[in-house]
């Protein structure tokens, strides 16, 4: 099999595991802040699956560069205008009377699509599989 096929199919394969995790602290941070909350309940389930994506994603889809702490600034980086982008645009939608998981929804597909690519072709470029 392709390689950058392979690496895709891993990545993708650890992102639904941080999907999940992000879906279900979504859930329990729902019950307790509101759905109204949309941008607190996204900004803490966010925190909570890129955290896990990332130390799964660097160990076994990318392999480590060695350089642990810009990896993560590049990440941190990458979150730095995702996330208030995402946080704003989904609590607009949720106002304007959008279902609160269709908003997280579209956004996860969205982190899925653009993290893969920052990742294989910022943060891990020069650490090509």
């Amino acid at each position: 099999m392709n390689k950058n096929i392979w690496q895709a199919i891993k990545f993708t394969l650890f992102s639904l595991s941080a999907g999940i995790i992000q879906a279900g602290s979504f859930a329990i941070f729902r019950m307790i802040f509101g759905e109204e909350a949309y941008w607190l309940n996204h900004l803490l389930s966010l925190t909570l699956s890129v955290l896990w994506n990332f130390t799964f994603n660097r160990k076994f889809t990318f392999k480590p560069t060695g350089h642990v702490a810009r990896d993560m600034a590049l990440v941190f980086a990458f979150y730095a205008v995702f996330t208030p982008v995402t946080m704003w645009g989904g609590q607009q939608l949720v106002t304007l009377g959008v279902f609160d998981w269709l908003v997280e929804g579209g956004v996860m597909v969205l982190n899925l699509i653009t993290e893969y690519l920052f990742q294989k072709f910022v943060v891990y470029k020069e650490k090509a599989e």
